[in-house]
């Protein structure tokens, strides 16, 4: 998983609660069989603090969202699919 330097600056200054959570998330999103938890339900095997869903409903494949403890904070990221190594890039990090 990488970070752009704003969300890796921003998950840095966050409380420990927040950043703890984020790393929890980060574990989970690199371990998911498919990262973008395409489909009904397709994200209830995740922890029920953890959501997953498309940053934008018109573009599945797209930046998505985890929303963190009700919405108290989240992670915006993009898959990118490369054969040899996927690539999961952290875009925003925040936790209120």
């Amino acid at each position: 998983m990488d970070w752009t330097k704003q969300a890796q600056h921003d998950f840095q200054s966050m409380p420990a609660e927040g950043s703890d959570l984020i790393m929890s998330a980060r574990a989970e999103l690199i371990t998911a069989e498919g990262p973008y938890f395409r489909g009904i339900d397709a994200d209830a095997s995740l922890p029920r603090w953890m959501t997953v869903r498309p940053l934008a409903s018109t573009s599945p494949g797209g930046p998505h969202i985890v929303d963190l403890a009700g919405g108290r904070g989240w992670l915006i990221y993009t898959f990118m699919r490369r054969h040899a190594d996927p690539q999961i890039v952290v875009t925003e990090a925040f936790w209120a």
